[in-house]
């Protein structure tokens, strides 16, 4: 099989969809890999890494998306690439269509067989491809958020650790999955006020025993969110219903709540965000001011470290892309399940019911 890793366009995504261990893998294994030339240069890795390995390096996307019958990237195609995709080629990347149903119209017309990183799925609910990128992004939302509440981005003036005489800034995860779990212990580390809130008791269990009531439990209903708001210096949205639009969980009348100058991180800005005033920020201009509420909301929050982000990325994604380059994808989602769970679109149709419900849809199961 011919596999064609593209140059990331999305702005200030410096990740790259394969390193050289993966291409080397790969050729090992027959298949042929074509990457555009510097998509590795973000992540400090030049093209001469890849030849060594086995790559050919060729100069313009239209030649990696002309040649490849599947597409290894990181993010989403975006408006400039849908014309590059067509029948039967393989995407394998993130793609988060519940809240783009742009992207998915054009992913449906082109009639590409998408196979989304969010989605692939353990039976127990756990998702491999996602993981990493969350416990980046958790550990992110932490480091972003103290810069939020600094003055000269409009925030509170406040320092998460405190100091001595000082009370510590209140943090609140809203959700203890892997992005929340990585975001509490960042903030304990830096030796915040932290209270966690999620559904799950087990989950609050979990916190409660592991951090041995350092970190403070709240079961989730709308009065102990909107209590918390109001207490809080940085709120870190990290819920996620997978494949599905974020829940609302903070509505704009809520942000009234807040103190003034307080923060927001959503992490769940890919699947449209759990607050209703989130909207896509990049890199470039990570935050915005709404109400008074500092609040940032970068789509590819791992981008900003790409070279940790590539690489643990790689160590999750290598081995299920190895499976569809071997096998075909047919054969290799009949095979596993898990990855099966990954596929979203096919020749036009919707597979995945979370996508499908979210976008109005007809569902086709695969």
């Amino acid at each position: 099989m011919i596999i064609g890793v593209p140059g990331e366009i999305k702005p200030q995504e410096n990740r790259v969809g394969l390193v050289p261990a993966g291409v080397k893998a790969l050729v090992r294994a027959g298949h042929t890999v074509l990457l555009q030339q510097g998509a590795g240069a973000g992540s400090g890795l030049p093209d001469d890494e890849y030849i060594r390995v086995g790559a050919e390096i060729v100069p313009t996307a239209e030649e990696v998306f002309g040649r490849a019958d599947m597409i290894w990237k990181v993010k989403e195609p975006l408006p400039a690439e849908y014309g590059l995709l067509r029948e039967g080629q393989i995407l394998y990347t993130y793609l988060h269509l519940a809240p783009d149903p742009d992207q998915a119209r054009a992913l449906l017309e082109a009639g590409v067989v998408g196979i989304a990183y969010e989605t692939v799925t353990l039976d127990d609910g756990a998702l491999p491809l996602l993981t990493p990128m969350s416990e980046v992004a958790g550990r992110l939302s932490v480091q972003a958020g103290a810069l939020c509440l600094t003055r000269h981005q409009g925030g509170r003036g406040v320092l998460l650790g405190g100091v001595p005489g000082v009370e510590p800034g209140r943090v609140m995860v809203l959700g203890g999955g892997t992005v929340g779990q990585n975001a509490v212990q960042m903030a304990v580390g830096l030796g915040a006020d932290v209270t966690v809130i999620d559904l799950d008791l087990d989950r609050l269990r979990w916190f409660d025993e592991s951090y041995r009531g350092r970190v403070k439990t709240l079961h989730s209903n709308p009065y102990n969110v909107e209590r918390l708001l109001g207490e809080s210096d940085l709120v870190i949205g990290a819920v996620l219903v997978a494949g599905a639009v974020a829940p609302k969980l903070i509505t704009r009348d809520m942000l009234s709540l807040m103190k003034p100058g307080a923060a927001l991180v959503d992490v769940a800005v890919d699947q449209g965000g759990c607050a209703e005033t989130t909207h896509a920020t990049t890199h470039a201009e990570p935050t915005y001011i709404v109400d008074g509420i500092v609040h940032y909301a970068v789509a590819n929050m791992p981008g900003a470290v790409a070279r940790t982000s590539t690489f643990a990325l790689n160590n999750a994604t290598i081995p299920y892309g190895l499976r569809i380059a071997d096998m075909g994808w047919e054969a290799a989602l009949r095979a596993d399940p898990v990855l099966a769970r990954g596929l979203n679109v096919a020749h036009g149709q919707v597979t995945c019911k979370a996508v499908a419900d979210a976008l109005g849809h007809p569902h086709s199961p695969w």
